[in-house]
């Protein structure tokens, strides 16, 4: 049958909408054609690109200590911070009045003719240096050694408008990967047991986006409520039965979004689990991005980094699919009265306004290539670069899991594994 929804007969209505009317289909609506984004200049006003002096005493070797998350003089040991992202964009205006699209200058399209050598001028000494920036964001001056760095945000991709320090050290990043390996021993495969080397372990910047949204959402389907069941026959006939009252569901909701991280990296972005296991690195969020601080280049100094090749238009499908996502989470407390569950059919989000940043994200990352009958296969071990939280893959001994089924599994068990090992 269908009657009205008891869910408009509560408490739990609050905050729904129900006009009877139900969107057609899985669609988002930007408003028809939306005018061009709004700019956010996050371009570091205090640094130019060259030499980048430290504060207090004007020497050039600076990096990061990740004990302290700040930059460190090598000469004279003073540690100092950029300032947040934060506070950079703060002025922008709060989540609810967000409307149309901001996009921070460092997240702006990636130009193709965008210049991939530079040459820097070394305040130290004049002489020039030529920087390949498609590999490296600094480099050293050849003649009186003055570290050289690039802080303009070059539209390539490889200059973001924040990144988020390295807080977690190298030799705590080797001893959470070898504490993930160690439980794993048991089933892992004998060569890569031989090979682990933690010690390979790199610390490197990925790049994502770091997206606020503002946006409302309708749904609509069907609910089912069960108000009896029973049965009939008896013994090997016996039957069941279910009587289930069907309704129709819509709801709306008006939700907002602080800090949605998604990848910029094409190759990241790759979830082929024929190839390898780039999944992992979505299992160590979240990161703590209010902390994030605007863009220099000393940061990435001792570290390796990945340059963006994804737009904001390139991951915009991506944000829909996560915010229709929310919009499911967000309306199912106001449809618990469906004890059998409501089935979606249509859906359709609304984006009011998106704000886009450009941001490094601290991962140590320990990779091992693996050959199993032919087939290659890349394995991760991912640790985030400030909580600690570690997920990975190993290479797993098919036999030895065939014969921990065979003498303590079920017979099932024996029988799954069986033919696991004769597919892979």
């Amino acid at each position: 049958m269908s009657d009205i929804d008891p869910g408009t007969l509560g408490s739990e209505s609050t905050g729904e909408k129900i006009d009877g009317s139900s969107p057609e289909g899985i669609q988002v609506d930007l408003g028809g054609d939306p005018p061009s984004p709004e700019t956010i200049d996050t371009a570091n006003k205090r640094l130019d690109d060259g030499v980048n002096r430290c504060p207090a005493c004007g020497a050039t070797d600076i990096q990061l200590r990740p004990s302290t998350g700040m930059l460190a003089c090598l000469f004279c040991r003073h540690e100092w911070a950029e300032e947040k992202i934060e506070d950079t964009i703060a002025g922008s205006g709060s989540l609810q009045d967000l409307k149309g699209t901001q996009v921070a200058s460092g997240a702006s399209d990636i130009a193709l003719d965008a210049d991939k050598v530079l040459t820097l001028k070394c305040g130290g000494c004049g002489s020039e240096v030529v920087v390949n920036i498609n590999e490296t964001t600094s480099s050293r001056c050849h003649w009186c050694r003055h570290m050289l760095t690039i802080n303009e945000q070059v539209p390539n991709g490889a200059v973001p408008d924040a990144l988020l320090p390295f807080a977690l050290t190298r030799e705590q990043a080797i001893e959470k990967i070898k504490n993930f390996a160690g439980k794993r021993r048991l089933f892992a495969h004998r060569k890569f047991k031989d090979e682990f080397s933690p010690e390979n372990v790199v610390g490197v910047y990925l790049p994502y986006m770091i997206i606020d949204s503002n946006a409302s959402a309708d749904v609509a389907g069907k609910g089912e409520i069960l108000p009896r069941q029973y049965t009939r026959g008896t013994g090997d006939n016996k039957e069941t039965f279910y009587d289930a009252d069907v309704y129709e569901v819509t709801r709306h909701v008006d939700f907002t979004v602080d800090d949605l991280i998604i990848e910029s990296s094409a190759e990241r972005a790759n979830m082929n689990a024929f190839v390898n296991t780039n999944n992992v690195i979505n299992t160590i969020l979240p990161f703590d991005t209010k902390n994030a601080v605007q863009w220099n280049a000393n940061y990435l100094v001792g570290f390796t980094s990945e340059k963006r090749d994804k737009d904001t238009s390139a991951v915009q499908p991506v944000l829909e699919h996560q915010l229709l996502s929310i919009a499911r989470s967000e309306v199912l407390p106001s449809a618990k009265a469906y004890d059998r569950g409501v089935r979606w059919e249509t859906e359709r989000i609304d984006i009011h306004g998106t704000r886009w940043v450009s941001m490094y994200l601290p991962v140590w990352l320990y990779s091992y290539y693996h050959v199993e009958r032919g087939r290659p296969m890349v394995h991760y071990i991912a640790v985030n670069g400030r909580t600690g939280e570690t997920m990975g893959s190993v290479p797993v001994s098919h036999s030895r899991l065939l014969i921990a089924a065979l003498t303590g599994g079920t017979v099932v068990q024996s029988v799954a594994l069986a033919i696991l090992w004769a597919s892979v």
